[in-house]
């Protein structure tokens, strides 16, 4: 592997670890006025995620920049195609996520929706500089490190399904929620798809982006209607139930 991809490496882990200082030094340093301790800690992590992504993004771009300058592949997607494969890749993730999602619930019990996502969600109605992060810094990063980095340095060696397995489980078990590994794995090999067929990490990243950008704005904006159907579904669950018990 490039010594730069360690940089890189290194960087991305040192912020993930860097919140344990940071959220609370920001949480006591009196720059936040809320109501209670949780709320104040929430903020502090909201505001800390947005200094500690920008300026891991900033390293990462500085690592990589030689890297990105010669990266250039005739084979690569035309810049039409590359748009193309930019939303059908964002469809292709939302489908597959979908697929993964129903055998989570149907074969491994596991409850609909994601618990990461809520809190990123309240966390972003506290501070909407958050959604900066969520949407644009956050998919970068995850698809330089777990897309170019790790798939593309194992697909040197190894073929499409071993590389892009163990780089969508890496991508998975960073995300912290192991009863979705298979969610989030599934997305992370569509990813890798994407970038095996364009030839260009822009693909997966835009395809990245569009995918945040509209799972936290669905739930942000929508979050009322989403409860009340999510409710309404629990009533017809009791009433089937109910029905035939």
């Amino acid at each position: 592997m490039k010594k730069q991809y360690w940089y890189v490496i290194i960087t991305y882990i040192a912020m993930q670890l860097s919140s344990l200082v940071g959220v609370p030094l920001l949480a006591y340093s009196g720059f936040i006025n809320a109501s209670n301790k949780e709320i104040t800690f929430s903020i502090a992590s909201s505001y800390w995620a947005v200094i500690s992504f920008s300026i891991a993004l900033f390293l990462v771009l500085y690592f990589m920049k030689e890297d990105m300058k010669y990266s250039y592949d005739r084979h690569q997607a035309s810049i039409g195609m590359s748009v193309f494969w930019a939303i059908g890749g964002f469809l292709l993730a939302l489908f597959a996520q979908g697929i993964a999602a129903n055998i989570e619930v149907r074969f491994f019990g596991v409850e609909m929706g994601s618990e990461n996502t809520r809190r990123i969600v309240e966390m972003v109605k506290l501070t909407p500089a958050l959604m900066l992060v969520t949407s644009i810094v956050g998919p970068v990063l995850e698809e330089i490190i777990f897309r170019k980095i790790i798939f593309g340095t194992l697909y040197q060696k190894y073929n499409f399904f071993l590389s892009a397995i163990i780089s969508s489980l890496l991508f998975a078990v960073v995300h912290l929620e192991f009863e979705h590994l298979l969610l989030y794995a599934t997305m992370g090999f569509v990813f890798a798809f994407l970038y095996v067929k364009t030839k260009r990490i822009i693909v997966p990243i835009a395809a990245h982006v569009l995918m945040n950008t509209f799972v936290v704005a669905i739930q942000t904006l929508f979050a009322e209607e989403i409860e009340s159907i999510m409710r309404e579904a629990e009533r017809m669950q009791f009433v089937i139930w109910r029905l035939f018990s």
